[in-house]
């Protein structure tokens, strides 16, 4: 009797095939980092299964964002939806192993829960450089007193809180960018906090509340945002400041004799701004300028001046008059754009024939590019799109667009009548 034995084969190798084929398991450790880094946390999460090399990778990475792509969940029931999100975030964090630098908070669905105030703990005790929270939906959510000792802060944005830092707060030192939106700080507060963050560069604020009269000082501070209901607003030791966006969300109406007490709004805002660069005057803060005495030019030209665009009111004389002001004082200005605002109410004084009058010649010496939205071919508008194209000897570009279709023909039978002092300069027309 034969027994056949049946030998044992050898174990096989991974061939070079195989190890060629995994090439995801083979990636530099930076490299999975970057990948992972730029992925959802639900994906970076799942990124688990990839390989052995990948298994709980995700929990060194970072940079946490929980945002909405964190989960997809199709109910309706809120209760539910904060519980599962509260538990995901704890869940990553506690498993988290290593520093975090950026920790971003921002869901549709996200109420100022006191589960916020423990994730915020836990941040100041790691090396947190990017902070972003946004509350969505309920009452403004008011940090706990532990955000300010966050003194490795760089970036700071909130949205929907209450600010009261605690008395012993002397700033954030390393903090470059501050975004606050729907934010409610007092007046002591506000100013304390941007003249004792002396490393900001960027500043934004929006629709906030608790602050009448702006104050910002802040020596570094390049480029500043800012939409809101304000009474006033000053620079204070803005030498650097380069980008300037600033918009009232609120018509201001004074009367003559209130307007004399103001000496002139147009020259306290421009006297800290040296070097700027481009400015967006929005809203109604135009009006707001043209509060008290307004000089034919600024004492100090905006040498470095190159883009301005300036919402108006092309019938109101005191807007024009400020304008005009604003136009004389750019000589190196390359970009312009003006937005009309029409108003339904008659104001005190109107520009029937304000840019007919040949207030300068050639004084848009470098314009290039003009943009004029939202006319609806009123005299005044045409008047001031035909006062600028004889007045641009180098202009290449000026692109219309109407606030509506009605009467659009004969609006560009006009305009291409009109003189241009560049023998270059092309009209656009765009549709509304």
């Amino acid at each position: 009797m034969s027994i056949a034995i049946k030998q044992r084969e050898p174990s096989r190798l991974p061939s070079k095939t195989d190890a060629e084929l995994d090439r995801i398991s083979n990636l530099p450790g930076h490299v999975i980092d970057q990948i992972l880094s730029r992925l959802p946390i639900r994906d970076a999460v799942r990124s688990s299964v990839l390989s052995r090399k990948w298994r709980y990778k995700w929990a060194t990475i970072p940079c946490l964002v929980f945002d909405n792509q964190c989960f997809n969940i199709s109910s309706q029931d809120q209760t539910f939806i904060k519980n599962k999100l509260v538990s995901i975030i704890d869940h990553v964090l506690l498993l988290h192993n290593g520093p975090i630098h950026k920790f971003k908070l921002s869901h549709r669905d996200l109420l100022g829960v006191t589960d916020i105030d423990r994730w915020i703990l836990c941040m100041s005790r790691s090396s947190i450089k990017e902070f972003v929270l946004e509350i969505w939906k309920g009452h403004r959510y008011k940090p706990p007193s532990c955000l300010f000792s966050c003194q490795n802060l760089i970036h700071l944005e909130l949205f929907n809180c209450s600010l009261k830092p605690p008395l012993t707060f002397k700033g954030f030192k390393n903090l470059r960018s501050l975004d606050l939106q729907h934010v409610t700080v007092t007046q002591d507060v506000f100013e304390k906090l941007i003249s004792s963050c002396t490393s900001l560069e960027r500043l934004t604020l929006m629709n906030f509340t608790g602050v009448t009269h702006l104050i910002i000082d802040a020596p570094n501070l390049q480029f500043f945002d800012i939409g809101g209901i304000f009474d006033d607003v000053s620079f204070l030791n803005t030498f650097h400041l380069a980008l300037v966006s600033i918009g009232l969300y609120v018509n201001i109406n004074h009367d003559e004799n209130d307007a004399r007490e103001h000496s002139s709004k147009l020259l306290r805002f421009f006297v800290n701004l040296p070097h700027i660069r481009r400015l967006e005057i929005q809203s109604y803060f135009l009006k707001y300028l043209a509060l008290g005495y307004v000089p034919n030019r600024l004492p100090n030209p905006c040498v470095d001046l190159n883009h301005l665009s300036v919402r108006i009111d092309f019938d109101d004389l005191e807007e024009n008059t400020v304008a005009l002001c604003l136009l004389r004082s750019c000589p190196n200005l390359q970009e312009l754009e003006m937005l009309a605002r029409p108003e339904e109410q008659t104001s005190r004084e109107r520009s029937t024939n304000f840019w007919e009058d040949d207030h300068w010649s050639s004084l848009f010496a470098h314009l290039r590019m003009v943009k004029v939205s939202g006319i609806s071919g009123v005299k005044s508008e045409m008047d001031f799109i035909k006062f600028l194209l004889s007045n641009a000897p180098v202009l290449e570009q000026l692109t219309v667009k109407p606030a509506s279709q009605e009467g659009e023909w004969e609006l560009m039978k006009e305009l291409l009548r009109f003189r241009r002092a560049s023998i270059f300069a092309e009209v656009i027309y765009l549709d509304p």
